[in-house]
């Protein structure tokens, strides 16, 4: 095995602990952390456990252990990740193909209810990552609790994870290792004529190669027209000279993201590409300079939209210069202009400056993940900030 950190079993029942203990403060009786496939990190912050065609949840009281809530299928895939003792099979958290499982014999939301309180009548009920849950799970959660409201509760989790342990920031600091040296590659082999999906290729298998357990999202890789795609996939396109291509590359180490973003241009960049690349960079050097603890997380946002704006390159913003990094790539909290909290000692983020063009159809992306210190902010990545031109 190579030698790639991991989030010691005592921290996970640490985060239940502090979540027990915001659940007393608050009045919630039950908090169930609900995740899928592409967004498990509600499950996984409590549990290691990543869901695969099936969804899951940790069902969490404010006393005792917890609950991972798996579908039919997934009970010995669970019962070898999993930290949590007792793990339980619902129908609710089935496959979306919805099959019937008839004579299985399966755990409901009332029996889990019971064997956290009893008899015990459920007052207050949140769900951490409400805002992924399907249909019928929530609808099977809501014939359970009867009159009792679902209440959206992501903050009592989003507050505990922000700040990250020195075991967090290791793994994030070996998902940036990886991250950077797959850029390394990709850029060594990288050739006009190569298609997106042939680029993405290169950085899937490296990052593999180095110890990643998968990508933090989605390789991204666009070329020319088509670059200015804020979220996108890979295209069958080919790369040609001339292009300016946006790379976005990002590993993750134990459930931890990265995510490393650099324009390349195939050939001599031209005077409108350097001045594109240039602004890019100077905002992003601009922001992560202020990036320290005590900083309200709103005055990063206006000071980043007056740069670019001064720049002359306001019309290709989209979005505030930061978002959360941890478990997901992008979690909270985002630093936008309407944020109000204070930058805190190890909040992490990725500081990322996306600017497109409708007219142009092009744009680009500067990504690095940060940690935040007392005094300035730890670069976790770093990636060379430099006109990146490949011989055509």
């Amino acid at each position: 095995m190579l030698n790639i950190p991991s989030i010691p079993d005592y921290e996970y029942k640490e985060r239940v602990k502090k979540v027990q203990q915001a659940m007393k403060k608050e009045g919630y009786d039950l908090i169930l952390t609900y995740g899928n496939e592409a967004e498990p990190q509600y499950v996984r912050y409590f549990s290691n456990y990543w869901p695969s065609f099936e969804t899951a949840g940790v069902l969490i009281a404010q006393e005792g252990d917890p609950l991972l809530l798996i579908g039919p299928e997934s009970y010995t895939y669970a019962s070898d990740r999993s930290k949590i003792a007792e793990i339980c099979k619902l129908k609710a958290f089935r496959e979306s193909s919805e099959p019937e499982y008839p004579g299985a014999k399966l755990d409901t939301f009332n029996s889990v209810f019971e064997k956290l309180l009893g008899n015990k009548p459920i007052k207050r009920f949140g769900v951490a990552g409400l805002p992924l849950m399907t249909i019928g799970v929530y609808e099977a959660l809501s014939e359970a609790l009867g009159g009792v409201k679902i209440e959206k509760a992501d903050e009592i989790v989003n507050n505990i994870r922000m700040r990250k342990t020195e075991n967090e920031l290791a793994c994030m600091r070996a998902a940036a290792k990886i991250t950077a040296e797959t850029f390394d590659y990709v850029l060594d082999n990288i050739r006009v004529g190569m298609t997106e999906q042939q680029v993405a290729g290169l950085a899937l298998g490296k990052m593999h190669e180095l110890g990643a357990e998968r990508e933090s999202y989605p390789v991204w890789v666009l070329t020319g027209k088509g670059s200015n795609q804020a979220i996108s996939r890979p295209r069958n396109k080919r790369i040609e000279k001339g292009d300016m291509t946006f790379i976005q590359i990002g590993a993750r180490v134990d459930g931890y993201a990265s995510s490393i973003g650099r324009p390349v241009v195939f050939g001599k960049a031209t005077a409108e590409q350097k001045e594109l690349i240039e602004v890019g960079y100077k905002a992003q050097a601009a922001v992560i300079d202020m990036l320290k603890a005590g900083v309200p997380a709103c005055e990063v946002a206006k000071a980043h939209i007056k740069n670019v704006t001064d720049m002359g390159y306001g019309d290709w913003l989209l979005y505030g210069p930061c978002h959360g990094n941890g478990t997901m790539e992008g979690e909270a909290p985002w630093i936008e202009t309407s944020a109000e909290f204070l930058l805190e000692e190890n909040m992490t983020f990725c500081v990322d400056i996306f600017l497109g063009s409708a007219k142009t159809e092009t744009g680009l992306r500067m990504e690095d993940v940060v940690c935040v210190k007392k005094d300035g902010c730890e670069n976790l990545t770093n990636y060379p900030r430099e006109l990146f031109e490949i011989d055509c």
